[in-house]
Order: C-alpha cells, then structure tokens, then sequence
C-alpha cells in the first residue's frame, strides 16, 4: 500500500497550551494532536507543523502534515480527529498533498492579527484573546508608523532575545490596523516569515507609539540600528493569531 501525505489546517484556543511544539511537561497542540492521530489510525503518528506558536497564541491556520498507508478518507480524516481532540482543538480541513510538500519550507507567506482591546475597562469574555489597553491609542500615529515596516531587510531589531535563526534577513508585504468591532484594534501583518516574537514586538512597538512612547518618525532608524533596545516593548502572547499560511499550490 503506497504512503499518503495529508495536510491538514487546525485551528485552536492556545489558552492553557504551551505552544505548538511538544515538551516534556506541558500539554502542546501537536502533543494532542499525534495522540489523537495514533489513535485514529492506529498506529504511531508524527506531525511537522508550519509555524512554533508559542504559549498563549491562537490559531485559525496552523497547517501541519502527516503520512500514512491508512486508506481512511479525507473527511473521515478530519471528523475523526475532531472526535478525540479536546474542545480547544479543531481540524477545519484535510488535503492529499505530494510527497515534497512541507508545511514550514513550502510556505511562501504567513498572515498574523494581533487584536487589542482599547478600551478603559477590562473585558471578562476577552481577556485570553486581546491585550487590553485601557488609555486610548492614536490609531493615525500607529497607522504613520505602520508604513515604515513593508519591505525585505534585516529586522534584528524585531528579534527576542532567545531567536536562533541563521539570518534576520525577512520580507513584511503589509501591516494594516483596522477596527472588526466596537472596543478592538486588529493589527494584520502579511509576510514571507518571521523571526521570534517578530510580531508581538512589531505590535508592542506600534503601541508604544500609540501611547506616545515613541513618534512614528522613528520607525526608520530604530529598524537600521538592528538594536532590539531601541525597539518597543515585546505584546502578551494571548492577542496573537496565526490566520493562515500561503502555499504555491492554494493559488
């Protein structure tokens, strides 16, 4: 029996997760996942995931793959595993793809939203899924500052402290901020990859200068002084969503 490669697109409630990525002691997304996966197909499964999500971050298109002999069908992929997974966990698609195709080095573009909660008072039905910010923010100055990101540079200064990635070298195509709703910012940042805590400290920095920490004319400079010091502070994982990842083949 010839080996099948799924692809498959989860979304799920990071909320008392500790990221994507297996750990020891922690419960993760692709922990869940395998387990449920072994299950479902009886047998030893492993998922390579497109992107890391850290602790806190949601996702609405993480995409991750699979191979197996099972000859299960594709829906029958996907229901299965929404019946084992727990309610934080969703599959929303599954996909036969060719045996070259991998989640993390065939993605040509990922698509992130932070979304901020602007507003005096906290929210009880929001507070695992926005940053609050009590002070009001100058969304013009934000949007001024927001301009100086787009582009294919070294973002160091965009970079946690803990980033291991062989070159800072990255591509930003749009970062746009509109209001979905009464009360909340959604920050959208389009690009071809990102560093560690990449969008988090874009949106920190953009907060920053919404609050009037920093003027929207240092965008620039900061981004050239490859200096994370000079950048803005580093957003809560909790406002951060994964939307969607870009492949070739979705054209």
């Amino acid at each position: 029996m010839s080996v099948r490669q799924i692809r498959i697109t989860v979304e799920y409630d990071g909320t008392g997760l500790a990221g994507w990525q297996r750990q020891a002691n922690a419960p993760t997304v692709q922990e869940h996942l395998e387990a449920a996966l072994s299950k479902l197909l009886d047998h030893p499964a492993s998922l390579t995931g497109a992107s890391r999500t850290d602790a806190g971050v949601h996702a609405l298109g993480q995409v991750a793959c699979f191979s197996t002999e099972r000859s299960i069908p594709l829906h029958g992929v996907r229901r299965g595993l929404n019946s084992l997974l727990p309610p934080a966990i969703a599959v929303t698609d599954a996909r036969e793809v060719d045996a070259d195709f991998h989640p993390r080095f065939s993605a040509q573009g990922k698509h992130y939203r932070y979304l901020l909660l602007a507003r005096p008072d906290r929210s009880a039905l929001q507070a695992t899924r926005t940053w609050h910010r009590p002070q009001p923010l100058d969304v013009a100055a934000m949007t001024a500052a927001a301009a100086a990101f787009p582009g294919e540079r070294d973002f160091a200064a965009l970079r946690a402290a803990g980033c291991t990635a062989r070159t800072t070298m990255r591509r930003i195509d749009e970062v746009t901020l509109s209001g979905p709703e009464p009360g909340v910012l959604a920050v959208d940042v389009r690009g071809n990859a990102f560093l560690r805590n990449m969008v988090r400290i874009l949106v920190g920095t953009l907060v920053d200068v919404g609050e009037g920490r920093l003027d929207p004319a240092q965008m620039p400079e900061i981004l050239a002084s490859l200096d994370r010091t000079r950048a803005g502070q580093t957003a809560p994982p909790q406002g951060l969503y994964l939307m969607a990842v870009r492949y070739a083949a979705d054209v």
